[in-house]
This record gives structure tokens, C-alpha cells and sequence, in this order.
């Protein structure tokens, strides 16, 4: 997936900050995976914990996994380091190969693609997701 030069000028006349303008590429991110009309992996991260969910293209949730669940909380100590996204990004590999979903667009939600967001990623690559 890539941005466009247009859009990206489109996105920058509408902006005074460059705080603004990184917030509304992730927007635009997320209106060009609606558009193709993908099942697309949402990540959300806090200090304490990770979040991952599956959603298709109507809007529904298919999958979920995080770091609040019980069988995943206690496999691990601290919710915020990259060893529990990874465990989650297994988790929610696992689950969506039983869903009988394979491939995804990974919406990574603004994030950089560093650290907990990656190691989510490779192992739900490992778990049999493909993006």
C-alpha cells in the first residue's frame, strides 16, 4: 500500500501542525484499506497493555485478542513489553486461522512499526496470518 503525492498535498493543505498531518495519513491509511474491502488487523497499544482485533469489512469484529484475557494474562508479568505482543499477535494468529481467515491488511493504527507492533506482527506472520 502506498500514499499518493496527491493525497498527501491534499492532506497537508487541511493541516496547521505537523502532529495533524501524521494523524489524518493514518486516516487516510485506514480509508484505503476500507477500500479494498479486506478483513484488516487493528492494532492498539497503551503503556499497559495491547489490544488486536480482526475486523471484516462491514464492521465486525471477527477475532480478538489482548492482553487482559485470562489465558494470555497469565503467561506473563508485565502487559506492556514486546514479549506480551508477541504472545497476543500468536494468539490472534491462531484465532483467525480457526475463523478461517488467512489474509489481512495490518492497520497498525499510526503506530511506527517498531517494537511491540512489530513483534505483534511477526508472530501473527508465524501463527499463519499473511499481510
Amino acid at each position: 500500500m502506498y500514499i499518493t503525492a496527491s493525497l498527501l498535498v491534499c492532506i497537508y493543505k487541511y493541516t496547521n501542525h505537523g502532529e495533524t498531518m501524521i494523524m489524518n495519513i493514518a486516516q487516510a491509511l485506514i480509508f484505503k484499506i476500507a477500500e479494498k474491502k479486506t478483513t484488516r488487523l487493528l492494532v492498539y497499544r497503551s503503556n499497559s497493555h495491547m489490544y488486536a482485533q480482526l475486523i471484516d469489512s462491514s464492521a465486525n469484529v471477527i477475532v480478538a485478542a489482548s492482553t487482559l484475557e485470562p489465558n494470555i494474562r497469565k503467561e506473563m508479568v508485565n502487559g506492556g513489553n514486546v514479549k506480551a505482543a508477541a504472545l497476543v499477535g500468536k494468539v490472534v494468529g491462531e484465532k483467525a486461522t480457526a475463523a478461517g481467515v488467512s489474509s489481512v491488511a495490518f492497520d497498525r493504527s499510526g503506530y511506527h512499526y517498531h517494537g511491540r507492533v512489530k513483534a505483534l506482527a511477526e508472530a501473527a506472520r508465524s501463527a499463519g496470518l499473511k499481510f
